[in-house]
């Protein structure tokens, strides 16, 4: 369970289009995160909208107290969100999730994202890249979407950009290229976040291999403390009997193994 504190907005920077990237002080958050957690932010002082939004947390700067975190502009909970200025106070609750991404002793690790998926994975491949060799593949729609590439860059061993039309970088899903390059690159595990078809697609292949995978699901957040159950998600179980995960605060990173996707 996280806190409840306010953090500052040092800086507000709108990356591409509606995508928006804030740096924050928040010394308790900084120091507690893993990669894979998530805040819940407070975006108005009325009761509408009554819900905190969830954000995944994109970097944890534990040495300078601050956290980043990046959203789109969809709706009218992170509409509010984005008119937050510079010097202005964001009450959160953070950092959440009982499960993180943990990439235990694996030497050849591939992380995989798809969209705004591949913001919780920064964190990951800043992580592992001091342990291992990180291999990275980042799939948009198109070459407008292409976002953190250079960010990305610095910390991966190889880095793959994937648009499904090809105006950027090779064209096809990000899956594709991780599969061809799986032997050459003698990859142990898996590391996913991303749009549902995807994360199938990696479970799928994972299991295929028989290699250690982790997923980060994107589920509709409600409390974000498991306490509403609206964010359940089905496991996998060796019998006829049904069993469910909360998604906030059993997750958000599951062994792929152990969800029904």
């Amino acid at each position: 369970m996280g806190v409840n504190t306010k953090i500052k907005l040092l800086k507000k920077e709108q990356l591409k289009g509606d995508i928006l990237k804030f740096t924050c002080i928040a010394p308790e958050i900084a120091k507690m995160a893993l990669p894979g957690q998530f805040i819940e932010i407070k975006v108005s002082d009325t009761f509408e909208p009554f819900l905190r939004r969830p954000i995944s947390i994109y970097n944890a700067d534990k040495e300078n107290e601050l956290i980043e975190f990046i959203f789109q502009v969809r709706g009218r909970g992170t509409g509010f969100l984005s008119q937050v200025e510079e010097g202005d106070l964001l009450d959160v609750v953070g950092p959440l999730g009982d499960s993180a991404f943990d990439i235990k002793k694996y030497k050849n690790i591939a992380i995989i994202g798809g969209g705004i998926g591949i913001f919780p994975l920064y964190e990951l491949a800043k992580n592992s890249i001091k342990q291992a060799n990180t291999y990275t593949y980042l799939g948009f729609r198109n070459k407008e979407l292409v976002i953190l590439e250079k960010e990305f860059k610095k910390v991966s061993t190889k880095l793959t950009i994937t648009t499904d039309d090809g105006t950027y970088g090779e064209k096809g899903y990000a899956i594709d290229y991780l599969k061809s390059d799986f032997d050459n690159l003698n990859i142990d595990s898996l590391f996913a976040c991303g749009p549902l078809p995807m994360l199938k697609k990696v479970k799928e292949f994972a299991e295929s291999k028989n290699i250690y995978c982790q997923l980060s699901l994107e589920q509709r957040m409600a409390c974000g403390i498991g306490a509403c159950m609206g964010c359940s998600v089905k496991l996998e179980t060796n019998d006829d009997s049904i069993k469910y995960a909360r998604v906030c605060k059993d997750g958000p990173v599951f062994e792929s193994n152990k969800i029904n996707i």
